[in-house]
């Protein structure tokens, strides 16, 4: 995971700005923070000492937040700005590995309570542009997120599910499809081969459909990793 994230880093230009979609905040209607200073929030717990001493000093940028919060808004999307929360770990972790001196500004933008995919391509869809200015737009979550399969026995079955699940996923995001097409095997994800496997609950898939709500083709380029014994990737636009 992090040899590929720093080899990503290293394929794209230097953003200006951040805009980092988390897997770990929901709130009612998507929210986006809006300080110049965030703390970091260590949402993790039975970790090493050192995990809640880790820093990443980057700014926030309001403006850029203003910005996002304009753009759902234009697309009749309510939203709200949050001067208050810090960065959780789904953001810190992924940009000290991809950019360790925490020199670009950074908004989080959270996923709403309602986990549904449809809407969740709509948002980005309502962002669509921001790379225009030099933004970045990250999906931080996990193709594949059944934590108690991390932890047990491999199995025929689990290994068969986990793999079904990820070849749907690269069918889905890398072939020709049309964009109506695509946007419906997104929105039914579930139905797809060892989908509820994978993700007994869909809050680490999400960011995936903000990112590509973004992009509306298919991915550039994917790379597939194996983490904890499972089959994984990740989707560059």
């Amino acid at each position: 995971m992090v040899s590929c994230l720093q080899a990503i880093a290293t394929k794209i230009p230097v953003p200006d700005a951040l805009v980092v979609v988390s897997a770990h905040w929901e709130e009612q209607v998507p929210t986006i923070t809006a300080g110049r200073n965030p703390d970091l929030i260590y949402d993790y717990y039975g970790f090493p000492p050192e995990s809640y001493e880790i820093k990443y000093p980057c700014v926030g940028n309001p403006s850029l937040a203003e910005d996002v919060y304009r753009r759902l808004g234009d697309s009749q999307i309510e939203a709200r700005l949050d001067q208050k929360r810090g960065f959780d770990h789904g953001v810190f972790v992924p940009l000290k590995i991809m950019y360790p001196k925490a020199d670009i500004p950074c908004v989080q933008l959270s996923l709403t309570k309602t986990l549904d995919p449809l809407q969740h391509i709509e948002i980005g869809q309502a962002i669509q542009g921001l790379n225009e200015q030099g933004v970045l737009i990250i999906g931080s979550g996990f193709s594949f997120h059944n934590m108690k399969a991390f932890f047990a026995a491999e199995t025929d079955e689990s290994r068969r599910l986990n793999e079904s699940f990820e070849a749907w996923l690269k069918d889905t995001c890398c072939s020709e499809h049309p964009e109506e097409r695509r946007r419906e095997l997104l929105t039914r994800w579930s139905e797809a081969p060892g989908a509820l496997f994978c993700h007994p609950r869909e809050e680490h898939l999400l960011p995936l459909h903000v990112c590509y709500g973004a992009a509306e083709a298919p991915c550039t380029q994917r790379f597939e990793l194996t983490i904890m014994n499972k089959k994984s990737s990740m989707y560059l636009w």
